[in-house]
């Protein structure tokens, strides 16, 4: 307790420094970040608790992992056993694109890989409530000329290449991550999947093109798996390259250049011989599902992006997409149960083009497939800090960065959200070809929730139109970060609605930055 204290006293006077540098400058919005309300809830009593539990400290390391399958964010945290930990799993309320890497601006692409957070990428004053941004593109992207910006973590489910969570679920996480700032974490780890590197699923998607980069990032997936560390990231000749080290010859470490050619560099025994155990297990199990003729997952036929399908039971009409899904009853059994957070009303569900699925070609029976050769063994460090964003920097954590030497000044987005747009749902084709027409009403069944086989054999659905809320006057966008802004409920305390009243001011803990920084209001 004591050292805690004094490592927040300690921080706290820094960003005092910081502030007063600030009020020289006349500058009250960088100054009100200080005391912004959204950015100081504390971390719900029940996850302390878990925590305990877990033999974890409050201010422990963090470490983040996506699947956009699963639709699923983990939050790890390191125990005082020097070990990472699942602390919690949220359910992701919507991310856009397909399976796969980001490629291009604007291709609406969520980015999967390793990134690194540091508390300049942290966004206190998001339009969606509160963000980090992912730190797209690294050096590995920046290698392979991918281009792309403001990809984020944010609130307000609604994705356009980000991965969105409800606002309290985003509370929450920027809650773990500020006390693991706090606790000198300089930086954690955002690990981004197209799904749960298994066998099963890696059978699934054997004749994906995007293979070749899934396995090698799954090679950082196994060194967290059979280490329980973070991994250490370094790039060279266009790839990653996991947990290396410098030869026992050397007198420095390697110098690692995402686009040159890889220096000499080992990686510890201990970390080669656990990879490559638990991945000649991973390859045996593989080999007998293709051998059974395991199906191959059908290719994106334009549905853009998956939800959970604990959300996705909440929004009429609602299906999953490209994530996994709820057919049927126990999609609607799930709209019994509470939502881990406010969904809000222009939320747009991923939707299928039946279009696309009626002409696209039919998925292979019986793949032929040439299983490649396993990959070395290697490991990752700390990725490069995203480039410099075209906006202004956050403000408060992103100077407190600085003035510590911890990264850039990057931020998330701040553009409003998208508006509401009304969905159709096409009418059953009638003139379509026999084999295209199976495929057509298998599409239908799985992205309308409780739809009926036969009933759908005998008539052809109507087309249904979601009534789009009309246009209302321009208002100020009450999104933005404020001194006293409403917060949200903690989804770990089971909230699943906003429950304080309009106008009331929240409560601050007494180890807030409201309390920290009294002096400056």
């Amino acid at each position: 307790m004591i050292s805690r204290s004094l490592a927040r006293a300690l921080l706290a006077s820094v960003a005092l420094m910081t502030a007063g540098g600030l009020l020289a400058g006349c500058n009250s919005d960088q100054v009100s970040l200080a005391t912004n309300a959204k950015a100081n809830q504390p971390v719900p009593p029940k996850l302390i608790a878990a925590m305990a539990e877990k033999d974890m400290d409050l201010q422990s390391p963090i470490l983040v992992r996506l699947f956009k399958q699963e639709a699923e964010l983990e939050v790890w945290k390191q125990t005082r056993s020097g070990q990472f930990a699942l602390l919690k799993t949220y359910p992701i309320c919507r991310w856009s694109g397909d399976l796969g890497p980001k490629v291009r601006e604007g291709d609406r692409q969520a980015p999967e890989g390793f990134y690194s957070i540091n508390p300049g990428q942290m966004n206190p004053q998001s339009a969606y409530y509160l963000s980090f941004n992912t730190g797209y593109p690294n050096a590995f992207d920046k290698a392979l000329g991918r281009t792309g910006s403001q990809l984020m973590v944010h609130g307000d489910c609604s994705s356009r290449g980000c991965y969105a969570m409800t606002d309290e679920q985003i509370a929450e996480i920027y809650s773990l991550g500020r006390e693991s700032f706090f606790g000198g974490q300089k930086a954690f780890q955002l690990q981004a999947y197209p799904f749960k590197m298994t066998p099963v699923n890696m059978a699934k998607h054997r004749n994906n093109p995007n293979m070749p980069f899934w396995k090698m990032i799954k090679e950082g997936y196994d060194h967290f798996e059979v280490t329980r560390q973070e991994p250490k990231v370094d790039f060279c000749e266009k790839k990653y390259v996991f947990d290396a080290a410098k030869p026992a010859d050397a007198k420095r470490d390697p110098v690692f250049d995402a686009s040159a050619k890889c220096p000499a560099y080992v990686i510890p025994e201990d970390i080669v011989a656990a990879v490559r155990g638990k991945q000649a297990k991973d390859e045996a199990e593989y080999a007998k599902l293709v051998a059974k003729g395991t199906p191959v997952a059908r290719m994106n036929t334009g549905i853009d992006g998956g939800m959970n399908k604990v959300f996705a039971a909440k929004i009429p009409e609602g299906s999953t997409g490209l994530s996994e899904g709820a057919e049927g009853t126990t999609l609607q059994m799930l709209a019994m149960a509470k939502a881990p957070g406010t969904i809000p009303s222009h939320v747009n569900p991923p939707k299928p083009n039946l279009d696309a699925v009626a002409s696209a070609p039919a998925p292979q029976q019986e793949p032929v497939v040439a299983v490649s050769a396993p990959a070395t063994s290697t490991r990752v460090a700390s990725a490069q800090p995203a480039e410099k964003s075209q906006e202004k920097s956050g403000g408060f954590f992103s100077n407190l960065g600085r003035k510590m030497g911890i990264g850039s000044s990057d931020t998330t987005a701040t553009t409003p959200p998208p508006q509401a747009t009304a969905s159709v749902a096409p009418a059953a084709a009638t003139t379509t070809p026999t084999t295209a027409a199976s495929r057509l009403k298998a599409a239908v069944s799985r992205f309308v929730p409780g739809n009926d086989k036969k009933d759908a054999a005998k008539d052809a659905p109507k087309p249904t139109v979601a009534a789009a809320k009309p246009a209302e006057p321009a208002k100020p966008d009450t999104r933005l970060a404020q001194t006293r802004p409403v917060l949200k409920p903690s989804v770990s305390d089971g909230a699943g609605e906003a429950t304080q009243i309009m106008g009331a001011a929240p409560v601050v803990s007494s180890n807030s930055f409201d309390s920290r920084f009294s002096a400056m209001k």
